[in-house]
C-alpha cells in the first residue's frame, strides 16, 4: 500500500526557519525540499494529540512517525542559490512597551520599534510537493490522516498557505525531481520518527508555561535527519561516479571527535587506502582493480580517490582533517556495495605518529568539514584545499590544467590561477617531503583555482595525486577568476 501526501503552496512560495537562523539575520538558504517531520509536525497542530483531539483519536500519529522516511516529489535544487532562494530584507515592527522609555515612536505611546529578520522565502517553480510513503495502513488510519490534513491552513509561517491532499493510489509521474533515502546521498533532510511525538506533547506543554521562552531548539531529540540523494533529471546524464561513504575521526579512547593534522594527508589516506583493502580481503576476498590501483586497464581517471576532508574556506580555519571520504568511479551495484561495507568497517587508522578512531558519518552539521554538502554542491568554480599535483614536468597553462579536468571526469575550465602558496583560509601549504613518496618521482605542485562554463558538481579532485586525496577542491562563489594569461596566471615549482 502506498500513502501519497501532497502539498500544494497556494501563494506559490514557501517561508520557514529550519534551523533557527532567521532571527540572527544570517540565514541565506530557505529548507528545499519542505521536510516530512515539518509535516508530521503540522498534521499533529491540525487536531492535537490525546484529550486535546477533536475530530481523531490521534492513532493515527503514531503509526505515522514509524513508518520509513518517504520518497519526495518536488523541484530540483538549482545550481546557484537566487534562483530559488530570496533572502528577505530586514523590517521594524512596533514592540508593546509597559512603560515609557526611550527611542519611542511619536505617533505611538510608550512604544520602540524591533528589528525583525524575516528570514528567506524559497519560490519553486511548481509550487506542490509530494512524500510517498510505503505503509500498510487501514482505511480507518487513511481516513484519520486525511481529516487531519483538511485543517492544516499553512507550513512553516503564517504566510506559507497550503492545501493538504491524502491518498492511497501511487503516482503516475514523477512530479519535479525524486530525492530517494540514501545513506551516503548529499542531502540532509528533517524526518519524524518514533518518539517525536512525545517530545513535541512536552515541547507544548512547556510552552503552556513558560510561553515564547521555550523553543524548538531546546528539544535536540526533535532533530533527526536522514541522507537524501536527488534522482538525476535525465536517463543520458553523464555518470561522474558517487562517493560510497562518509567517515569521521573519532578519538580511539573517548570515541570524540577527533582531527589529524593536514600535513599528515599523505599518511593519512595511505592508511586509508590500506585498511579498506584489508577489510575488504577480509570481507569479500581479493579486492578489484578500481580499489587497489594494480593491472588496471581502464585509463585516466577510474580508480578509486582516498580523500581526507579538511577544515578550509574560513577565517578561522587551520586545515585539520576532520574525516574521509571513498569515491568511487561508475562501477557494478555489487563492486560499490563490497567497498561501501569494507570502508565503512574501518574502526581505526594506525601509523607513524597517527592513531584514531574512524566511525560512519552520523549526519553531524559540525564540523562543517564532515557534511557531504560541502564537497558535492555545484559551482562554476573551485579552489584547491591541498596542492594539486603536476601530471608532467613543464609550465602550467591553461592546457595542462584542462588535461587534468579531462582526466578526472570533468569539462574542460575556461579560466584558472595558479600558485605555491594557498588561496584560501585554511588550505595547506604542504612541504615537499610532505607531498612526495619516497619511492616515486618527485612531481611539481600548486595550489589551483579553476573557473568553469558551466557549475560542476563535486567532488571535484584534480591533478597526478587525486587518489590519494591531493587536489581536492571547495566549491566557491564570487567574482570569476582572473583568466589564463591574465594576472594571477601562475606556476608551480
Amino acid at each position: 500500500m502506498t500513502l501519497v501526501i501532497d502539498v500544494e503552496f497556494l501563494h506559490g512560495t514557501f517561508r520557514a526557519d529550519p534551523a533557527g537562523l532567521a532571527h540572527t539575520g544570517r540565514m541565506t538558504r530557505g529548507e528545499w525540499p519542505p521536510s516530512p517531520a515539518r509535516v508530521f509536525a503540522a498534521l499533529i497542530a491540525a487536531d492535537g494529540t490525546g484529550a486535546r483531539c477533536r475530530i481523531t483519536d490521534g492513532s493515527e500519529l503514531e503509526l505515522l512517525e514509524r513508518l520509513d522516511p518517504p520518497v519526495i516529489h518536488a523541484d530540483p535544487l538549482p545550481v546557484h542559490d537566487q534562483e530559488l532562494h530570496q533572502v528577505l530584507q530586514m523590517r521594524y515592527v512596533v514592540h508593546q512597551q509597559q512603560s515609557p522609555a526611550r527611542e519611542t515612536h511619536q505617533e505611538y505611546a510608550a512604544r520602540r520599534g524591533v528589528a525583525v529578520h524575516p528570514g528567506v522565502r524559497v519560490c519553486p517553480k511548481t509550487p506542490r510537493v509530494r512524500y510517498v510513503y510505503s505503509a500498510d495502513l487501514s482505511p480507518a488510519t487513511v481516513d484519520a490522516i486525511r481529516r487531519r490534513a483538511a485543517r492544516v491552513g499553512y507550513l512553516g509561517t503564517a504566510d506559507s498557505p497550503v492545501r493538504v491532499r491524502i491518498s492511497t493510489e501511487s503516482p503516475e509521474a514523477i512530479l519535479g525531481t525524486e530525492f530517494r533515502p540514501d545513506p551516503v546521498g548529499d542531502l540532509s533532510i528533517a524526518v519524524p520518527r518514533e518518539g517525536h511525538l512525545q517530545a513535541w506533547d512536552a515541547l507544548y506543554e512547556a510552552w503552556c508555561e513558560r510561553g515564547v521562552a521555550v523553543g524548538r531548539g531546546q528539544y535536540p531529540a526533535l532533530r533527526y535527519q536522514v541522507n537524501y540523494r536527488a534522482r538525476r533529471d535525465s536517463a543520458d546524464a553523464v555518470d561522474r561516479g558517487e562517493v560510497v561513504a562518509w567517515l569521521c575521526l573519532r578519538s580511539p579512547r573517548t570515541g570524540r571527535r577527533a582531527w589529524v593534522s593536514g600535513r599528515r594527508i599523505s599518511s593519512v589516506t595511505s592508511l586509508f587506502k590500506k585498511a579498506v583493502l584489508v577489510q575488504h580481503q577480509s570481507l569479500f576476498g581479493e579486492p578489484p582493480a578500481v580499489l587497489h590501483g594494480h593491472d588496471n586497464r581502464r585509463g585516466g581517471y577510474e580508480l578509486a580517490r582516498f580523500l581526507a576532508l579538511p577544515d578550509v574556506g574560513f577565517d578561522h580555519s587551520r586545515g585539520r582533517i576532520h574525516g574521509l571520504a571513498l569515491w568511487l568511479p561508475p562501477a557494478t551495484a555489487e563492486t560499490v556495495r563490497r567497498a561501501r561495507a569494507a570502508a565503512t568497517s574501518v574502526s581505526r587508522l594506525v601509523g607513524a605518529g597517527i592513531d584514531v578512531g574512524v566511525a560512519p558519518w552520523g549526519g553531524e552539521v559540525r564540523p562543517v568539514a564532515l557534511t557531504p554538502r560541502r564537497w558535492m554542491q555545484a559551482s562554476e568554480r573551485w579552489v584547491t584545499a591541498f596542492p594539486a599535483l603536476f601530471e608532467r614536468h613543464g609550465p602550467l597553462t591553461l592546457a595542462e590544467v584542462s588535461r587534468w579536468c579531462v582526466h578526472a571526469g570533468l569539462p574542460e575550465p575556461v579560466a584558472f590561477r595558479a600558485d605555491r602558496h594557498p588561496l584560501i583560509h585554511g588550505a595547506v601549504d604542504l612541504r615537499p617531503v610532505e607531498v612526495h613518496r619516497p619511492d616515486r618521482p618527485r612531481r611539481p605542485y600548486a595550489h589551483v583555482e579553476v573557473a568553469f562554463a558551466e557549475p560542476v558538481r563535486g567532488p571535484v579532485v584534480i591533478g597526478a595525486g587525486r587518489q590519494r586525496g591531493f587536489g581536492l577542491c571547495l566549491p566557491l562563489r564570487g567574482q570569476p577568476v582572473a583568466r589564463a594569461g591574465d594576472a594571477g596566471d601562475g606556476q608551480g615549482d
